[in-house]
């Protein structure tokens, strides 16, 4: 497994170095160094938003800070959640006046960071609400729901929360909107091969060349299953089955689906995944809006892909299609 690094160490610095170069609408600051926001902050009195997470995923987190998306993110190292300085960093980044909605993904570290960081800005005036992304329905049954990690469909609820941010929705109202719009999103991943950080000897989990594993977490977080590789039709139909199992799908209903690459899948093979969802959803009588296939939320060099779904009303599918740009999606 062969990686394209200088020093080990170094990676997310210069990482980040040369996503701002190449991306001057995004700036690197704050004390800890680890905080990326918006080079042309939002205007007085918008709520802001702040995300934080480990690198090794982009383009989340950091990718989707930009105009109508979030605010500012705090960037922790490969798999490791941001420390408290970052988290502080990016509300501070954040805020404008109008208070800050912290988004990101249930995972111990980030929450227990986060938190901190809310109780200490508040302390300095600073109003804040927390939202988790938990959409991953192979991490825990719907009887734990509140246990489930954060993947690709905090991307969409990313789009919902920054779009009616933009439009001046206070920070209680915005933060039951991603509260709704994290409620109506659930995902699955399938893993083909592993990845491996840069400053680890060996791959963060072993699978055989004819192996997949249903539900891996993007972390190498052990699924629901592991056998022989399937073909993609019938990989597409259990991905399709477990995450419309929850949201009662009927004819008429409308859907956002996002279909994810985790870093190593080429795109032919994501369209032909699409292809399959696309049917399935076409046979319930299920409308599709604003489809998205691409690498939105990578594992490092990972092979797979993981499916979303984010069934929409009248105000959901409004602002998923709402203008908004970023370095990695643009929505006109």
């Amino acid at each position: 497994m062969k990686k394209l690094i200088n020093n080990p160490t170094d990676y997310v610095p210069e990482m980040l170095a040369g996503l701002t170069g190449a991306h001057p609408e995004l700036v690197l600051g704050g004390e800890s160094r680890r905080c990326i926001s918006r080079a042309k902050p939002a205007g007085k009195g918008k709520v802001g938003i702040a995300t934080g997470g480990g690198s090794g995923h982009l383009p989340l987190f950091t990718g989707f800070v930009g105009e109508g998306l979030l605010d500012s993110c705090a960037i922790g190292n490969v798999f490791e959640g941001p420390n408290v300085q970052s988290c502080i960093d990016a509300i501070k980044a954040a805020e404008s006046g109008a208070g800050v909605l912290c988004l990101y993904g249930n995972y111990g570290g980030d929450r227990m960071n986060f938190d901190m960081a809310c109780e200490m800005t508040e302390m300095e005036g600073i109003a804040t609400e927390t939202v988790l992304g938990a959409d991953d329905v192979a991490s825990a049954g719907p009887e734990e729901a509140q246990k489930r990690r954060g993947v690709a469909g905090i991307v969409l609820v990313y789009k919902v929360a920054g779009a009616a941010a933009t439009e001046g929705m206070d920070l209680a109202e915005l933060a039951g909107l991603a509260r709704k719009a994290s409620a109506a999103t659930r995902s699955i991943g399938v893993a083909l091969s592993p990845c491996r950080v840069p400053t680890a000897d060996a791959p963060n989990f072993e699978i055989g060349d004819n192996e997949m594993e249903m539900g891996m977490g993007i972390h190498g977080e052990p699924g629901i299953w592991r056998a022989a590789l399937a073909p993609a039709d019938t990989v597409a139909d259990e991905m399709f089955d477990r995450v419309t199992a929850e949201l009662n799908l009927s004819s008429g209903d409308r859907v956002v689906p996002l279909v994810n690459g985790l870093g190593a899948t080429p795109l032919e093979e994501l369209f032909i995944l699409y292809r399959r969802f696309a049917e399935r959803l076409n046979q319930k009588g299920v409308e599709i809006v604003s489809p998205l296939v691409g690498n939105f939320v990578t594992s490092m060099e990972m092979a797979g892909a993981s499916f979303s779904l984010m069934k929409l009303d009248a105000e959901l599918e409004r602002l998923i299609k709402t203008p908004a740009r970023c370095p990695f999606w643009s929505v006109a």
